[in-house]
């Protein structure tokens, strides 16, 4: 004869029982009796109205999405030859996306012997990077992947004290000068 260990409607256990008496309880107090630790010896089942439990959990889902905060990322795609004026209109489009509180991603798109050149679109996000650093920090250093570098830009939630500074655009230099390094020595062995 199977028997399960019960636990009443307010929490209070009532013991190990035959489901035949469990389930007479339930339907004399007009209750559900659910299983709810199937695996344990003897399984554990309570008397609960179930339709009640699961309006319960759903509202409680629905409370906690409402608090979620949902981030958005958007997307701005340049080339390491860019216009200023389309720099500049650019950037426009990246500060009105912080200020929105969403996060951006910066990709920079090498096309044939541009590869060969990263140092410039290290270059040109460092410089977005610093124009844009009163409302956004760099989230995500630049990554090269494959053609492309990236960098992803996350919008300030507070005005930066004067103890705790974001960080600056400082990590394209790191680089630079061993490429301009190269680069010189590429110069000097044309001529």
């Amino acid at each position: 004869m199977p028997e399960v260990r019960l636990v009443g409607p307010n929490g209070e256990q009532v013991g190990i029982v035959r489901i035949e008496d469990a389930l007479r309880l339930a339907v004399e107090a007009d209750l559900d009796l659910v299983e709810v630790a199937p695996m344990s010896k003897p399984p554990v089942c309570k008397l609960m109205d179930f339709g009640k439990f699961k309006y319960e959990a759903a509202m409680k889902e629905r409370e906690s999405r409402r608090n979620q905060i949902h981030t958005v990322i958007k997307e701005m795609k340049l080339r390491p030859k860019i216009d200023p004026h389309d720099y500049e209109t650019k950037k426009g489009h990246i500060e009105r996306f912080l200020k929105g509180g969403d996060k951006v991603k910066i990709t920079i798109m090498f096309r044939g012997r541009e590869q060969s050149r990263p140092e410039l679109g290290l270059r040109l996000l460092a410089k977005l990077a610093d124009d844009v650093e009163e409302i956004g920090f760099v989230e995500s250093t630049p990554k090269q992947d494959g053609r492309n570098m990236i960098m992803v830009l996350a919008p300030l939630r507070r005005k930066p004290d004067s103890a705790r500074r974001e960080p600056r655009a400082e990590f394209a230099l790191e680089g630079l000068a061993e490429a301009e390094a190269v680069e010189q020595l590429d110069v000097a062995e044309a001529q």
